[in-house]
């Protein structure tokens, strides 16, 4: 099996689940409770706090929040922000973000709230003079996410919150950092940013936790109301199994960051290279610079998507059309429409993301089987004179 769905999920870490276990098996005490048994996964919270603390480079603990996503990380976020200051009703976000907060935003509207969503060019970058006319001083939140989960291209978010901020200083500046987080160094500190977050089991912690910094200067309303349990802003108790886990997958994925930097993106250009130079079809959807090291989407024209991935399927290869989100949808993504694509692509669009574990091997066994899958497709697809005219031009 060849995965290489890893902006979709990543497997857990060994080493993280080493650290996960005893919290599973011997010391599963409350870790609010008073005696002496509670005090190792009370322990295990504090490790955990100072590993994202670290991971997010924040300067305060109590700016770290455990939730048990990056959907959840982002309602709590924008619903937490946007209760504190209900005078304002205008928000502004882009039109390539995560379902989990365009979704959000579709309820703010029919609320009465006004929300503008930022244009990308061809190459999915963000027009970022568009979205400095757009704030006003009415502007509650502005909310971008750090690198999208689709092509990967990564957006100027520390620069963006300048402008934000030089135009109305409260406004709230909350980045959706899930597909950063990892791939790329994340440094908080010093930048203008009120608000990121990331779910653990995109960097190899499990699934069912996420982290979510708040700038000690920013203000929320609880998502979850109930007890005290991190400090009253995400009442239940803390899941400390996982919390402990994506702790160590924080501080492992830190010291990856160079490895990610050469070795999985030096993997991530020989697959997109491969298939470019053998699939006459394929184009690529994204910029070649400014990307997280892992991902490459390729659109493969006159075919479908859905035909591409049971083909993958077959020879044991995982990727994906894709947000994992929004996978089921016969829509074509929201992300590709919104870089214009063309639709002899868009539909036939397919998303490759690594880890650090993708071995060079696997990348060779696709580069290998891709040719022989197309070649399949393209003969069964209805347009065929318009395959014959692109395989003439790209000859």
């Amino acid at each position: 099996m060849i995965y290489l769905d890893n902006n979709a999920t990543t497997q857990v870490d060994k080493e993280v689940l080493q650290v996960m276990l005893p919290y599973l098996e011997t010391e599963y005490a409350n870790p609010s409770s008073m005696y002496d048994f509670a005090k190792k996964p009370a322990e295990a919270l504090k490790i955990a706090r100072e590993q994202l603390r670290d991971f997010y480079g924040a300067e305060d603990v109590k700016e770290i929040f455990f939730t048990s996503c990056g959907s959840e990380s982002a309602n709590m976020a924008i619903k937490g922000a946007l209760n504190c200051n209900k005078s304002k009703r205008h928000i502004i976000t882009t039109k390539i973000e995560h379902p989990c907060v365009l979704n959000t935003y579709k309820v703010f509207e029919k609320e009465g709230y006004k929300v503008d969503y930022i244009s990308v060019n061809s190459e999915g970058q963000l027009d970022v003079d568009e979205l400095k006319e757009k704030v006003t001083k009415d502007t509650a939140l502005v909310s971008v996410m750090w690198a999208n989960n689709e092509i990967g291209v990564i957006n100027p978010v520390e620069e963006i919150a300048e402008i934000v901020k030089s135009k109305s200083p409260d406004t709230v500046f909350f980045v959706d950092g899930v597909q950063a987080a990892g791939k790329i160094p994340i440094v908080v500190r010093d930048t203008q940013i009120d608000m990121v977050g990331v779910s653990g089991h995109k960097f190899h912690a499990p699934k069912g936790v996420g982290g979510l910094y708040v700038n000690k200067k920013c203000r929320l309303t609880p998502l979850i109301n109930g007890g005290h349990q991190e400090r009253g802003m995400r009442a239940g108790t803390e899941n400390v199994p996982y919390i402990a886990g994506m702790g160590k997958a924080a501080e492992l994925a830190k010291d990856s960051l160079s490895y990610e930097a050469s070795e999985v993106k030096r993997l991530r250009d020989k697959l997109e290279q491969g298939i470019l130079k053998n699939v006459f079809n394929a184009r690529l959807n994204s910029s070649l610079i400014n990307r997280v090291p892992n991902t490459t989407n390729i659109g493969f024209e006159y075919v479908e998507g859905e035909l591409i991935l049971l083909h993958l399927s077959d020879y044991g290869i995982c990727a994906s059309s894709g947000s994992a989100c929004t996978s089921g949808s016969l829509e074509p993504s929201h992300v590709l429409r919104a870089m214009g694509i063309p639709f002899t692509a868009l539909h036939g669009s397919i998303r490759f993301s690594l880890s650090r574990f993708t071995k060079e091997k696997d990348i060779d066994y696709v580069i290998e089987k891709m040719p022989v899958i197309m070649d399949k497709l393209t003969k069964i697809s209805p347009f065929q004179d318009e395959l014959n005219a692109l395989r003439n031009l790209r000859k």
